[in-house]
Protein backbone atom coordinates (compact mmCIF):
# COMPACT_ATOMS: atom_id res chain seq x y z
CA UNK A 1 0.00 0.00 0.00
CA UNK A 2 2.79 2.46 0.30
CA UNK A 3 3.85 5.16 -1.64
CA UNK A 4 7.75 4.52 -0.77
CA UNK A 5 9.98 2.32 -1.31
CA UNK A 6 13.39 1.00 -0.11
CA UNK A 7 15.90 0.21 -2.79
CA UNK A 8 17.62 -3.38 -1.58
CA UNK A 9 18.07 -6.12 0.51
CA UNK A 10 21.34 -8.31 0.72
CA UNK A 11 22.94 -11.06 2.05
CA UNK A 12 25.64 -13.18 1.85
CA UNK A 13 27.07 -16.47 3.07
CA UNK A 14 30.43 -17.75 3.87
CA UNK A 15 31.63 -21.32 4.77
CA UNK A 16 28.20 -23.61 4.15
CA UNK A 17 28.01 -26.59 1.62
CA UNK A 18 24.53 -25.14 0.65
CA UNK A 19 25.67 -21.28 0.67
CA UNK A 20 23.17 -20.64 -2.74
CA UNK A 21 20.26 -21.92 -1.32
CA UNK A 22 20.47 -19.97 2.34
CA UNK A 23 21.18 -17.11 0.24
CA UNK A 24 17.71 -17.71 -1.34
CA UNK A 25 16.34 -18.01 1.81
CA UNK A 26 17.64 -14.77 3.09
CA UNK A 27 16.16 -13.49 0.14
CA UNK A 28 12.56 -14.29 1.31
CA UNK A 29 13.13 -12.50 4.51
CA UNK A 30 14.46 -9.40 2.45
CA UNK A 31 11.62 -9.70 0.05
CA UNK A 32 10.30 -6.49 1.26
CA UNK A 33 13.51 -4.35 0.38
CA UNK A 34 12.59 -5.12 -3.02
CA UNK A 35 10.13 -7.10 -5.80
CA UNK A 36 11.34 -6.26 -8.68
CA UNK A 37 14.18 -8.21 -9.13
CA UNK A 38 16.35 -10.98 -7.34
CA UNK A 39 19.99 -12.48 -8.54
CA UNK A 40 22.22 -14.68 -6.63
CA UNK A 41 26.33 -15.48 -7.37
CA UNK A 42 28.10 -18.63 -5.89
CA UNK A 43 31.72 -19.59 -5.52
CA UNK A 44 32.93 -22.86 -6.14
CA UNK A 45 36.64 -23.65 -5.86
CA UNK A 46 37.50 -19.75 -7.51
CA UNK A 47 34.70 -20.26 -9.90
CA UNK A 48 32.13 -17.99 -10.24
CA UNK A 49 27.97 -19.09 -11.06
CA UNK A 50 25.17 -16.40 -11.49
CA UNK A 51 21.09 -16.65 -11.68
CA UNK A 52 19.30 -13.39 -11.56
CA UNK A 53 15.95 -11.70 -13.45
CA UNK A 54 12.99 -9.88 -12.64
CA UNK A 55 9.81 -10.19 -10.35
CA UNK A 56 9.77 -11.84 -6.45
CA UNK A 57 12.51 -14.50 -5.35
CA UNK A 58 10.40 -17.02 -6.02
CA UNK A 59 9.75 -16.49 -9.93
CA UNK A 60 13.67 -16.38 -10.03
CA UNK A 61 14.60 -19.20 -9.00
CA UNK A 62 13.30 -23.01 -9.01
CA UNK A 63 14.67 -26.04 -7.65
CA UNK A 64 16.92 -26.94 -10.66
CA UNK A 65 18.76 -23.70 -10.04
CA UNK A 66 21.33 -24.77 -7.15
CA UNK A 67 23.14 -27.35 -8.63
CA UNK A 68 24.74 -24.84 -10.89
CA UNK A 69 24.94 -22.27 -8.29
CA UNK A 70 27.53 -24.93 -5.98
CA UNK A 71 30.24 -23.31 -3.80
CA UNK A 72 30.52 -22.86 -0.15
CA UNK A 73 30.71 -19.21 -0.50
CA UNK A 74 27.26 -16.94 -1.92
CA UNK A 75 26.31 -13.33 -2.17
CA UNK A 76 22.28 -12.35 -3.02
CA UNK A 77 20.19 -9.49 -3.87
CA UNK A 78 16.73 -8.32 -4.41
CA UNK A 79 15.87 -5.02 -5.59
CA UNK A 80 14.03 -1.89 -6.39
CA UNK A 81 15.18 0.60 -8.74
CA UNK A 82 16.34 4.23 -7.32
CA UNK A 83 19.48 4.39 -10.13
CA UNK A 84 18.68 3.05 -13.15
CA UNK A 85 15.78 1.74 -14.28
CA UNK A 86 13.32 -1.39 -13.58
CA UNK A 87 15.24 -3.94 -16.87
CA UNK A 88 17.18 -6.68 -16.62
CA UNK A 89 20.32 -5.51 -17.00
CA UNK A 90 19.92 -3.89 -13.80
CA UNK A 91 19.33 -6.81 -11.98
CA UNK A 92 22.23 -7.77 -9.01
CA UNK A 93 24.77 -8.78 -8.06
CA UNK A 94 26.82 -7.91 -11.16
CA UNK A 95 29.38 -10.25 -11.97
CA UNK A 96 32.61 -9.43 -14.19
CA UNK A 97 35.81 -10.48 -15.61
CA UNK A 98 38.82 -8.54 -15.21
CA UNK A 99 42.55 -8.20 -14.98
CA UNK A 100 42.67 -9.40 -11.42
CA UNK A 101 40.15 -12.14 -11.84
CA UNK A 102 36.11 -12.32 -11.55
CA UNK A 103 34.35 -10.41 -9.28
CA UNK A 104 30.88 -9.88 -7.87
CA UNK A 105 28.91 -6.95 -6.01
CA UNK A 106 25.30 -6.33 -4.67
CA UNK A 107 24.76 -2.93 -3.31
CA UNK A 108 22.07 -1.46 -1.47
CA UNK A 109 22.12 2.82 -1.46
CA UNK A 110 22.32 5.82 -3.00
CA UNK A 111 25.54 7.26 -4.51
CA UNK A 112 24.95 11.22 -5.11
CA UNK A 113 28.25 11.72 -6.80
CA UNK A 114 27.08 9.09 -9.48
CA UNK A 115 26.86 11.52 -12.48
CA UNK A 116 30.08 12.79 -11.81
CA UNK A 117 31.62 9.46 -11.60
CA UNK A 118 29.80 8.03 -14.24
CA UNK A 119 30.70 10.90 -16.60
CA UNK A 120 34.32 10.81 -15.64
CA UNK A 121 34.69 7.18 -16.34
CA UNK A 122 33.19 7.13 -19.88
CA UNK A 123 35.41 10.16 -20.74
CA UNK A 124 38.11 7.46 -19.66
CA UNK A 125 37.01 5.04 -22.24
CA UNK A 126 34.37 2.54 -19.71
CA UNK A 127 31.50 1.53 -21.12
CA UNK A 128 28.56 0.61 -18.94
CA UNK A 129 26.45 -2.52 -19.27
CA UNK A 130 24.00 -1.17 -16.81
CA UNK A 131 21.99 2.20 -15.76
CA UNK A 132 23.01 1.10 -11.69
CA UNK A 133 25.28 3.36 -9.95
CA UNK A 134 26.65 -0.10 -8.32
CA UNK A 135 28.15 -0.64 -11.91
CA UNK A 136 30.22 2.55 -10.91
CA UNK A 137 31.83 0.87 -7.72
CA UNK A 138 32.92 -2.30 -10.04
CA UNK A 139 34.43 0.61 -12.89
CA UNK A 140 36.29 1.86 -9.93
CA UNK A 141 37.55 -0.70 -8.52
CA UNK A 142 38.56 -2.22 -12.20
CA UNK A 143 40.75 0.30 -12.63
CA UNK A 144 42.69 0.15 -9.11
CA UNK A 145 46.42 -0.65 -9.89
CA UNK A 146 45.93 -2.12 -5.99
CA UNK A 147 45.70 -6.32 -5.94
CA UNK A 148 44.84 -6.50 -2.40
CA UNK A 149 41.00 -6.06 -2.39
CA UNK A 150 40.68 -4.45 0.76
CA UNK A 151 42.83 -1.68 -0.12
CA UNK A 152 41.78 -1.24 -3.44
CA UNK A 153 38.01 -0.77 -1.67
CA UNK A 154 39.82 1.94 0.94
CA UNK A 155 40.76 3.95 -2.22
CA UNK A 156 37.84 3.83 -4.41
CA UNK A 157 35.11 4.40 -1.30
CA UNK A 158 37.78 7.58 -0.52
CA UNK A 159 35.87 8.85 -4.24
CA UNK A 160 32.27 7.85 -3.85
CA UNK A 161 29.95 9.83 -1.74
CA UNK A 162 26.21 8.76 -0.34
CA UNK A 163 24.84 5.85 0.88
CA UNK A 164 25.98 2.15 0.52
CA UNK A 165 26.22 -1.42 2.06
CA UNK A 166 27.98 -3.97 -0.32
CA UNK A 167 28.51 -7.71 -0.16
CA UNK A 168 30.87 -8.77 -2.42
CA UNK A 169 32.83 -11.99 -3.66
CA UNK A 170 36.48 -12.07 -5.07
CA UNK A 171 39.31 -14.48 -4.40
CA UNK A 172 37.26 -16.47 -2.45
CA UNK A 173 36.51 -14.51 0.14
CA UNK A 174 33.26 -12.46 0.82
CA UNK A 175 33.78 -8.80 1.78
CA UNK A 176 31.15 -6.75 3.46
CA UNK A 177 31.27 -2.59 4.00
CA UNK A 178 28.95 -0.24 5.21
CA UNK A 179 29.65 3.82 4.20
CA UNK A 180 31.00 5.51 7.23
CA UNK A 181 27.31 7.55 7.91
CA UNK A 182 25.70 4.11 8.50
CA UNK A 183 22.95 5.07 6.69
CA UNK A 184 21.58 1.46 5.54
CA UNK A 185 21.94 -1.31 8.03
CA UNK A 186 23.84 -4.52 7.69
CA UNK A 187 24.18 -7.40 10.34
CA UNK A 188 26.68 -10.17 10.76
CA UNK A 189 25.81 -13.61 12.48
CA UNK A 190 27.39 -16.92 13.01
CA UNK A 191 25.77 -20.59 11.41
CA UNK A 192 27.50 -23.15 13.08
CA UNK A 193 31.64 -23.17 11.10
CA UNK A 194 29.52 -20.09 8.32
CA UNK A 195 29.92 -16.49 8.87
CA UNK A 196 26.91 -14.67 7.59
CA UNK A 197 25.77 -11.24 7.03
CA UNK A 198 22.86 -9.71 6.01
CA UNK A 199 20.23 -5.98 5.43
CA UNK A 200 18.14 -7.09 8.56
CA UNK A 201 18.41 -10.01 11.26
CA UNK A 202 15.32 -11.41 10.19
CA UNK A 203 17.26 -13.26 7.54
CA UNK A 204 19.40 -14.63 10.64
CA UNK A 205 16.08 -15.99 12.04
CA UNK A 206 15.31 -17.90 9.14
CA UNK A 207 18.76 -18.94 8.47
CA UNK A 208 18.73 -20.80 12.28
CA UNK A 209 21.86 -18.39 12.59
CA UNK A 210 23.27 -16.38 15.60
CA UNK A 211 23.20 -12.35 15.76
CA UNK A 212 26.91 -11.20 16.17
CA UNK A 213 26.53 -7.87 15.86
CA UNK A 214 26.23 -5.13 13.18
CA UNK A 215 28.93 -4.32 10.73
CA UNK A 216 29.84 -0.75 11.74
CA UNK A 217 30.15 2.46 9.92
CA UNK A 218 32.97 2.87 7.73
CA UNK A 219 33.62 -1.05 8.06
CA UNK A 220 35.10 -3.50 5.62
CA UNK A 221 34.75 -6.97 6.55
CA UNK A 222 36.81 -9.52 5.39
CA UNK A 223 35.95 -13.32 5.51
CA UNK A 224 38.21 -15.21 4.32
CA UNK A 225 37.67 -19.26 5.11
CA UNK A 226 36.44 -18.97 8.03
CA UNK A 227 38.46 -16.27 9.29
CA UNK A 228 37.67 -12.73 10.04
CA UNK A 229 39.51 -9.63 9.85
CA UNK A 230 38.32 -5.80 9.12
CA UNK A 231 39.41 -2.42 8.14
CA UNK A 232 37.54 1.05 8.64
CA UNK A 233 37.53 4.27 6.62
CA UNK A 234 38.38 7.26 8.00
CA UNK A 235 35.00 8.58 10.27
CA UNK A 236 32.56 11.64 10.15
CA UNK A 237 31.91 13.46 13.06
CA UNK A 238 28.51 11.66 13.27
CA UNK A 239 26.87 8.85 12.44
CA UNK A 240 23.25 9.20 10.40
CA UNK A 241 21.55 5.87 10.41
CA UNK A 242 17.71 6.05 7.49
CA UNK A 243 15.32 6.83 10.65
CA UNK A 244 12.40 5.74 7.89
CA UNK A 245 14.00 2.16 8.11
CA UNK A 246 12.75 2.25 11.93
CA UNK A 247 9.12 3.77 10.77
CA UNK A 248 8.32 1.77 7.96
CA UNK A 249 10.89 -0.20 5.88
CA UNK A 250 12.23 -2.76 8.42
CA UNK A 251 10.55 -5.64 9.44
CA UNK A 252 9.25 -5.30 12.70
CA UNK A 253 11.12 -8.38 13.53
CA UNK A 254 14.31 -7.09 12.64
CA UNK A 255 16.93 -5.87 14.80
CA UNK A 256 18.21 -2.81 13.10
CA UNK A 257 20.81 -0.20 14.14
CA UNK A 258 20.36 -2.73 17.69
CA UNK A 259 17.17 -1.22 18.01
CA UNK A 260 14.60 -3.80 18.06
CA UNK A 261 12.08 -2.75 15.16
CA UNK A 262 8.87 -3.40 16.83
CA UNK A 263 9.29 -1.85 19.87
CA UNK A 264 10.66 1.18 18.48
CA UNK A 265 7.42 1.27 16.35
CA UNK A 266 5.14 0.84 19.46
CA UNK A 267 6.78 3.72 21.35
CA UNK A 268 5.95 6.23 18.17
CA UNK A 269 2.69 4.99 18.35
CA UNK A 270 2.34 5.91 22.24
CA UNK A 271 4.08 9.08 22.37
CA UNK A 272 1.71 10.39 18.93
CA UNK A 273 -1.09 9.21 21.21
CA UNK A 274 0.46 11.53 24.27
CA UNK A 275 1.27 14.39 21.46
CA UNK A 276 -2.39 14.09 19.31
CA UNK A 277 -5.05 12.82 21.78
CA UNK A 278 -8.28 11.59 20.26
CA UNK A 279 -11.74 11.50 21.30
CA UNK A 280 -12.82 7.61 20.01
CA UNK A 281 -14.69 4.47 19.90
CA UNK A 282 -11.86 2.79 18.41
CA UNK A 283 -7.75 2.76 16.90
CA UNK A 284 -7.07 0.77 13.63
CA UNK A 285 -3.99 0.37 11.56
CA UNK A 286 -2.83 1.03 7.97
CA UNK A 287 -1.71 -2.56 7.66
CA UNK A 288 0.55 -4.12 7.84
CA UNK A 289 2.89 -0.64 8.38
CA UNK A 290 0.81 0.97 10.62
CA UNK A 291 0.09 -1.96 12.93
CA UNK A 292 3.00 -1.47 16.02
CA UNK A 293 1.98 2.76 15.77
CA UNK A 294 -1.48 2.02 16.11
CA UNK A 295 -1.24 -0.86 18.90
CA UNK A 296 1.02 1.58 20.89
CA UNK A 297 -1.34 4.15 20.25
CA UNK A 298 -4.21 2.11 21.63
CA UNK A 299 -2.56 0.55 24.80
CA UNK A 300 -1.48 4.53 25.52
CA UNK A 301 -4.65 5.79 24.95
CA UNK A 302 -7.13 3.10 26.48
CA UNK A 303 -9.13 3.54 23.38
CA UNK A 304 -9.72 -0.25 21.92
CA UNK A 305 -7.72 -1.67 19.16
CA UNK A 306 -9.86 -2.93 16.39
CA UNK A 307 -8.73 -4.56 12.85
CA UNK A 308 -10.59 -1.84 10.40
CA UNK A 309 -9.01 -3.01 6.74
CA UNK A 310 -8.32 -6.74 5.84
CA UNK A 311 -5.52 -6.59 3.54
CA UNK A 312 -5.61 -9.10 0.37
CA UNK A 313 -2.05 -10.95 0.70
CA UNK A 314 -2.33 -12.43 -2.54
CA UNK A 315 -2.00 -9.27 -4.51
CA UNK A 316 1.22 -8.85 -6.27
CA UNK A 317 3.32 -5.32 -6.37
CA UNK A 318 1.72 -4.05 -9.07
CA UNK A 319 -1.97 -4.14 -10.08
CA UNK A 320 -3.39 -2.36 -14.06
CA UNK A 321 -6.16 -1.85 -14.60
CA UNK A 322 -6.38 -1.79 -18.33
CA UNK A 323 -9.40 0.53 -18.61
CA UNK A 324 -8.38 2.87 -15.73
CA UNK A 325 -12.28 3.44 -15.10
CA UNK A 326 -11.75 3.43 -11.08
CA UNK A 327 -8.97 5.14 -9.65
CA UNK A 328 -9.77 3.67 -6.21
CA UNK A 329 -9.74 -0.13 -7.33
CA UNK A 330 -6.41 -0.64 -6.92
CA UNK A 331 -6.53 0.36 -3.04
CA UNK A 332 -10.12 -1.53 -3.14
CA UNK A 333 -8.59 -4.51 -4.06
CA UNK A 334 -5.82 -4.78 -1.51
CA UNK A 335 -7.63 -3.24 1.30
CA UNK A 336 -11.24 -3.95 2.08
CA UNK A 337 -12.93 -2.00 5.48
CA UNK A 338 -14.94 -4.08 8.08
CA UNK A 339 -17.97 -2.55 7.77
CA UNK A 340 -19.08 -4.58 11.01
CA UNK A 341 -16.55 -3.20 13.03
CA UNK A 342 -16.50 0.72 11.84
CA UNK A 343 -20.14 1.37 11.19
CA UNK A 344 -20.83 4.28 14.08
CA UNK A 345 -17.72 4.74 15.26
CA UNK A 346 -15.39 7.10 15.64
CA UNK A 347 -12.17 5.91 14.42
CA UNK A 348 -8.73 6.86 14.83
CA UNK A 349 -6.55 5.61 11.65
CA UNK A 350 -2.86 5.19 12.57
CA UNK A 351 -0.11 4.98 9.54
CA UNK A 352 3.27 5.33 9.34
CA UNK A 353 3.39 8.75 6.84
CA UNK A 354 1.83 10.40 4.00
CA UNK A 355 3.49 10.79 0.63
CA UNK A 356 1.76 12.47 -1.76
CA UNK A 357 -1.74 11.86 -0.07
CA UNK A 358 -4.01 10.37 -2.68
CA UNK A 359 -3.98 7.05 -0.79
CA UNK A 360 -4.56 8.12 2.18
CA UNK A 361 -7.76 9.99 0.75
CA UNK A 362 -9.19 7.16 -0.74
CA UNK A 363 -8.81 5.16 2.47
CA UNK A 364 -10.43 7.62 4.39
CA UNK A 365 -12.90 7.62 1.99
CA UNK A 366 -13.16 3.76 2.46
CA UNK A 367 -13.72 4.19 6.05
CA UNK A 368 -16.77 6.78 5.56
CA UNK A 369 -18.66 4.75 2.99
CA UNK A 370 -17.94 1.54 5.65
CA UNK A 371 -20.00 3.92 8.09
CA UNK A 372 -17.48 5.36 10.00
CA UNK A 373 -19.40 8.66 12.17
CA UNK A 374 -15.75 10.53 12.50
CA UNK A 375 -12.03 9.47 10.93
CA UNK A 376 -9.21 10.73 12.83
CA UNK A 377 -5.85 10.30 10.83
CA UNK A 378 -2.64 9.87 13.05
CA UNK A 379 0.98 9.58 11.37
CA UNK A 380 3.82 8.19 12.87
CA UNK A 381 6.45 10.23 12.03
CA UNK A 382 6.96 13.92 11.29
CA UNK A 383 5.62 15.25 8.10
CA UNK A 384 7.46 14.14 4.80
CA UNK A 385 8.85 17.80 3.20
CA UNK A 386 12.03 17.12 1.40
CA UNK A 387 12.98 13.50 -1.06
CA UNK A 388 15.83 11.36 -0.01
CA UNK A 389 18.91 10.74 -2.05
CA UNK A 390 20.28 7.67 -0.32
CA UNK A 391 18.42 4.81 -1.43
CA UNK A 392 14.79 5.13 -1.25
CA UNK A 393 12.55 5.97 -4.86
CA UNK A 394 10.83 9.42 -3.49
CA UNK A 395 8.94 12.00 -5.76
CA UNK A 396 10.43 14.95 -6.56
CA UNK A 397 9.43 17.89 -3.77
CA UNK A 398 6.81 19.35 -5.36
CA UNK A 399 4.85 16.13 -5.61
CA UNK A 400 5.26 15.86 -1.54
CA UNK A 401 1.90 16.73 -0.07
CA UNK A 402 3.45 18.14 3.46
CA UNK A 403 5.73 20.70 1.46
CA UNK A 404 3.37 22.18 -0.65
CA UNK A 405 0.14 22.39 2.32
CA UNK A 406 -0.22 23.05 5.45
CA UNK A 407 -1.12 20.40 8.63
CA UNK A 408 -4.54 21.96 8.21
CA UNK A 409 -4.63 21.96 4.57
CA UNK A 410 -4.05 18.21 4.16
CA UNK A 411 -6.51 17.45 6.72
CA UNK A 412 -9.17 19.69 4.04
CA UNK A 413 -7.56 17.92 1.40
CA UNK A 414 -7.64 14.25 3.24
CA UNK A 415 -11.60 14.97 4.43
CA UNK A 416 -10.57 13.63 8.37
CA UNK A 417 -12.11 14.96 11.09
CA UNK A 418 -8.63 15.72 12.65
CA UNK A 419 -4.90 15.02 11.75
CA UNK A 420 -1.95 14.71 13.71
CA UNK A 421 1.61 14.08 12.90
CA UNK A 422 4.06 12.69 15.63
CA UNK A 423 6.85 15.56 16.38
CA UNK A 424 10.48 15.14 15.45
CA UNK A 425 11.87 15.55 18.83
CA UNK A 426 9.29 13.14 19.65
CA UNK A 427 10.13 10.50 17.46
CA UNK A 428 13.81 10.74 18.52
CA UNK A 429 12.84 10.42 22.13
CA UNK A 430 10.84 7.47 21.50
CA UNK A 431 14.41 6.04 20.24
CA UNK A 432 16.10 7.16 22.74
CA UNK A 433 13.41 5.79 25.44
CA UNK A 434 14.17 2.03 23.49
CA UNK A 435 17.62 2.24 23.68
CA UNK A 436 19.42 5.21 25.92
CA UNK A 437 22.53 5.46 24.63
CA UNK A 438 20.75 6.32 21.03
CA UNK A 439 21.46 10.19 20.55
CA UNK A 440 19.58 12.53 17.77
CA UNK A 441 22.51 13.60 15.96
CA UNK A 442 23.09 9.41 14.86
CA UNK A 443 19.88 9.71 12.76
CA UNK A 444 19.48 11.45 9.12
CA UNK A 445 16.10 12.88 9.61
CA UNK A 446 16.31 14.91 5.94
CA UNK A 447 13.45 13.46 4.91
CA UNK A 448 12.02 15.74 7.56
CA UNK A 449 14.19 18.14 7.61
CA UNK A 450 16.54 19.01 4.57
CA UNK A 451 19.69 18.26 6.61
CA UNK A 452 21.47 15.97 4.17
CA UNK A 453 24.87 14.53 5.87
CA UNK A 454 26.24 13.56 2.46
CA UNK A 455 24.93 16.61 0.24
CA UNK A 456 22.27 15.89 -2.43
CA UNK A 457 22.53 14.15 -6.03
CA UNK A 458 23.99 16.59 -9.13
CA UNK A 459 21.06 15.76 -10.75
CA UNK A 460 18.53 16.93 -7.89
CA UNK A 461 19.50 20.75 -8.07
CA UNK A 462 17.79 20.33 -11.35
CA UNK A 463 14.64 19.63 -10.21
CA UNK A 464 11.90 22.10 -10.95
CA UNK A 465 11.04 24.25 -7.83
CA UNK A 466 6.90 23.83 -8.76
CA UNK A 467 5.21 21.88 -11.18
CA UNK A 468 2.24 23.49 -13.08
Amino acid sequence: MHELREQCGICGVSGHPQASYLAYLGLFSLQHRGQESAGIVSCDAGKMNIQKGMGLVNDVFSPNDFSALSGDLAIGHTRYSTTGGSHPENAQPLMVSYRHGQMALAHNGNLVNSDELRYNLEAKGSIFQTTVDSEIIVHLLAREAEPLVERALASVLSQVKGSYCLVMIKDGKLFAVRDVYGFRPLVLGRLGDAHVVASESCAFDLWGAQYVREIEPGEIVVIDKGEIRSSHLPPVKHRAHCVFELIYFARPDSLVFGLPVQEVRHAFGATLSKEHPADADLVIAVPDSGNCAALGYSQESGIPFAFGFTRNHYVGRTFIDPLQSDRDLGVKIKLNPVRQTLEGKRVVIVDDSIVRGTTTKRLISLLRDAGAAEVHLRISSPPYTWPCYYGVDTPMRSRLIASEKTIEEIGDFLHADSLGYLSQSGMLGAIKGVQPQMEPADFCCACFDGNYPAGKCFSAAKEPKKEG
